[in-house]
């Protein structure tokens, strides 16, 4: 895992001074606490900090092979196959992203149909003066790029384009609304204005610092026929399953997994366990000390008792969350609202004492149904449907001095690109993939692991796994009220220790709980930020957090609290030292 960036100049531009890509490579350290590399190409400029996982002696980058000069963040789950089909003498290093770039010589610019895993890639052809930008399909390696007076600059986050000079520090108001109303934002449009994402699955074609063409490659399999039985549908996911868990456990350091009481890591925790090692497979769970909070911590004891796993607890307390609050927001440059940023950031902490390399469940909700709502979105009018995002946080609540009109276009967007899907479940599971799962599940895991030097993977979100799941009638996705269906009876089958028909406990960060505790101070400072007094009504701001007992009113203030924190980090470029009431003070 790694940070990459760079520049492509248009003719007759003068490129940059050293010191603006010194200062992308700052903003990049993070991802790649191992080697900082530039190459300056004439034309172009490319910049790599590395995070050694695969090769750790010969894996350092920018990669060159011929007239080609690669940067990526990723890992190539099928680079043994591709060195066997074109050969090993062809090969410099022992990197996994040496693949993309030789199968760029034979395929040009439609290379990465040839790929299976996570990455985002800047590739420069300097004969042609070609950059091509090139994400994953279902987006678990994010990519930014903006256009400036000099051409195109990219990078792995929106705080290195930012940091070098070459992006502005503002606020793109439509987009700030989204944010507040859903806790992400959708689409290619980022909250700072010219910043915009390399769309998942998407490469683009950049000659001579101008975009050429954009061509998207979808992570939703090409409809196949349904399974016909429940045998048939299990044999093909117990075989897509241990695939896949075998191949995200390549690795040159050591690995482990952040395990819930959930299905999803079940899953990968039971696939894990059937694989041959010679060490224990360590796991890790975050509970917390509030009220009334979902306790995974028994549940996930007996899977990992089961599994022979070394495994720790993690118990997070308010005063953990307001003492580093602070700088866990700041580490979502590209905002993302959800809660779950807490959980996340802490087992990250704990884990890089011991590991480089996570595996995590994603995913599972969206390819196997997992999701409450779309149970409640599938069902005919007369037994209660209800539209999926259909009510933003701070609806009907008069707490905005302005309602948001067009929050929800992104997602509407998206259904509309959704239509077509085979069957009623899978065009509601395709929404999320396209918005929900990308632009915030991949992007809270990417930027709370990255923060401590981890690598995520996830296994679940692999193409022989979606094309498995998509190949599930719906009745297999969800049956009897619950959703994962066929999940469900694969870890019954394969697990004597889990519990995979019990009642959902939920997984739901008591931030409600810890924000009432602290309503009248915490409210009393984040109604007095500028930046808050200028969407909201303080004095409501101060009635919300006084008020945050139930669901909604704890989830409003929390957007509030995070639009505050994140102002401060990422618009007034303050450091995130001390904690939220301090920070909040100044």
């Amino acid at each position: 895992m790694c940070g990459i960036g760079g520049l492509i100049y248009t003719p007759g531009t003068q490129p940059c001074s050293e010191s603006v890509l010194e200062r992308m490579a700052r903003a990049l350290g993070h991802r790649g606490p191992n080697g900082v590399h530039i190459a300056r190409l004439g034309r172009a400029d490319m910049v790599h900090t590395r995070l050694a996982i695969i090769d750790l002696e010969g894996g350092d980058q920018p990669l060159t092979s011929g007239d080609g000069t690669l940067v990526a963040n990723g890992e190539i789950y099928n680079d043994p196959q591709i060195r066997r089909q074109i050969g090993p003498e062809h090969f410099q290093t022992g990197s996994d992203c040496e693949s993309p770039l030789l199968l760029w010589e034979r395929n040009g610019c439609t290379y990465t149909r040839g790929l299976r895993g996570m990455y985002a890639i800047g590739l420069y052809d300097k004969a042609q003066q070609e950059l091509l930008l090139s994400r994953d399909p279902f987006g678990i390696k994010p990519l930014y790029f903006t256009e400036f007076s000099g051409g195109i600059a990219f990078a792995s986050e929106p705080a290195p384009l930012i940091a070098s000079g070459l992006a502005p520090r503002a606020i793109a108001p439509a987009v700030r609304d989204e944010l507040l109303q859903l806790q992400f934002t959708t689409g290619w449009e980022t909250i700072f204005p010219g910043i915009q994402r390399v769309m998942p699955g998407e490469t683009l074609r950049i000659n001579q610092g101008r975009i050429l063409d954009r061509q998207r490659q979808s992570p939703i399999p090409a409809h196949s026929p349904f399974f016909t039985s429940e045998a048939e549908a299990l044999n093909h996911l117990d075989a897509a399953l241990m695939d896949s868990v075998h191949a995200h456990e390549r690795s040159d350091v050591p690995f482990g997994l952040f395990l819930s009481g959930g299905i999803d890591s079940a899953c990968l925790l039971t696939a894990m366990s059937r694989l041959p090692r010679t060490t224990p497979l360590r796991t890790w769970t975050a509970i917390f000390d509030a009220p009334g909070a979902a306790d995974e911590a028994e549940a996930a004891n007996a899977l990992a008792q089961h599994a022979r796993a070394k495994h720790e607890t993690l118990r997070i307390t308010a005063d953990m969350v307001w003492q580093h609050l602070p700088a866990i927001v700041a580490c979502m440059d590209d905002p993302v609202a959800d809660y779950a940023i807490i959980p996340t950031w802490f087992l990250a902490q704990k884990a890089a004492q011991d590991v480089t390399v996570i595996l995590s469940g994603e995913g599972g909700d969206e390819l196997f149904c997992g999701y409450g709502r779309y149970r409640s979105a599938s069902r005919p009018w007369w037994k209660g449907k209800r539209r999926m995002w259909r009510r933003g946080i701070f609806d009907n609540m008069n707490i905005l001095r302005q309602h948001p009109a067009h929050w929800r276009d992104g997602i509407a967007a998206a259904e509309m690109a959704a239509a077509d899907a085979a069957t009623p479940l899978s065009r509601l599971q395709a929404v999320d993939i396209a918005e929900w799962l990308p632009n915030d599940l991949l992007i809270k895991l990417d930027r709370c692991l990255m923060a401590h030097g981890l690598e995520g993977r996830t296994p679940l979100l692999d193409p022989v796994v979606a094309q498995t799941a998509w190949r599930l009638p719906d009745s297999m996705r969800l049956r009897d009220g619950k959703g994962k269906w066929l999940l469900r009876k694969w870890l019954q089958q394969h697990n004597s220790a889990a519990r995979p028909f019990a009642p959902k406990q939920g997984f739901t960060v008591p931030i409600g709980t810890w924000i009432r505790q602290q309503g009248a101070h915490l409210g009393d400072l984040v109604a007095q930020q500028e930046c808050i007094a200028e969407i909201a009504r303080p004095d409501r701001v101060k009635v919300l957090f006084r008020a945050a007992d139930n669901r909604r009113t704890g989830a409003a203030a929390w957007a509030l609290l995070f639009y505050a924190l994140w102002h401060r980090a990422h618009i007034r470029n303050l450091p995130p030292e001390g904690d939220v009431f301090s920070a909040l003070s100044q």
